[in-house]
């Protein structure tokens, strides 16, 4: 959808997000069948059914909003804002909405992965904690040796990604519960040089850091849903 903003096609379902969508397009085929076939007396299943489509439509947000902020990304040459054209603003604006839109649900859908699995794997996280979150989760799998297999994989790949999703994490932190995060990149620098255009933060590392995170998400909703719909078979 926003690739039109670039004058481009829409995307091609390849590589990484084309396993995603046939991992949880197989889940909910799978959920779908026993729910036609009576089976969901509970209404259960549907709820994973349910769930495992919204997954798939946050994964769909994510990319898109890492697509649009790379995209605008590549069109900032200036290290100020001050120094920027008109039209140079605006692109960086739009840099902006993009990138807090992206690193929101990083962790929007993290969190929406840990309720799944929380519920159909039947861990009970709630005991742990009554608000949990994605982390909290694995914690919960790793201490009790629930679905070691699962619980490794997911473990080791919260660990390869660790550094960029910390810094995700406390911009996301700032954002919601303190300020806009390019004006507490300002104001950190108003202390040294209060009166001077403030510098970009580092708008290069930021994408990587959101890359790293989309990776990371799409691993673990690969090893999820293949684990979970060979386990409820």
């Amino acid at each position: 959808m926003l690739r039109t903003l670039f004058g481009e096609q829409p995307r091609r379902l390849t590589g990484r997000m084309a396993e995603v969508y046939k991992e949880i397009s197989q889940f909910a085929n799978l959920m779908h069948e026993r729910i036609a076939a009576g089976k969901d007396r509970e209404y259960r299943l549907r709820v994973y059914e349910i769930g495992a489509l919204g997954l798939m439509a946050s994964l769909d947000e994510l990319e898109q909003s890492l697509y649009a902020a790379r995209g605008y990304a590549h069109r900032i040459n200036k290290e100020s804002l001050a120094h920027m054209s008109y039209e140079e603003q605006l692109d960086y604006f739009r840099y902006v909405y993009f990138d807090k839109n992206g690193f929101i649900r990083v962790f929007a859908i993290l969190d929406k992965l840990g309720a799944f699995l929380n519920d159909a794997l039947g861990l009970q996280t709630e005991k742990m904690k009554p608000q949990f979150s994605y982390f909290t989760v694995l914690r919960n799998m790793r201490q009790k040796r629930l679905h070691p297999k699962l619980s490794a994989a997911l473990d080791e790949l919260k660990e390869k990604y660790q550094a960029p999703l910390a810094e995700l994490r406390k911009r996301r932190n700032i954002e919601v519960h303190f300020m806009n995060t390019e004006m507490m990149d300002d104001l950190m620098q108003s202390r040294k040089s209060y009166g001077k255009p403030a510098r970009l933060e580092n708008i290069d590392e930021q994408v990587r850091q959101l890359e790293e995170a989309f990776e990371m998400i799409t691993a673990s909703l690969c090893i999820a849903f293949r684990y979970v719909r060979r386990w409820m078979k």
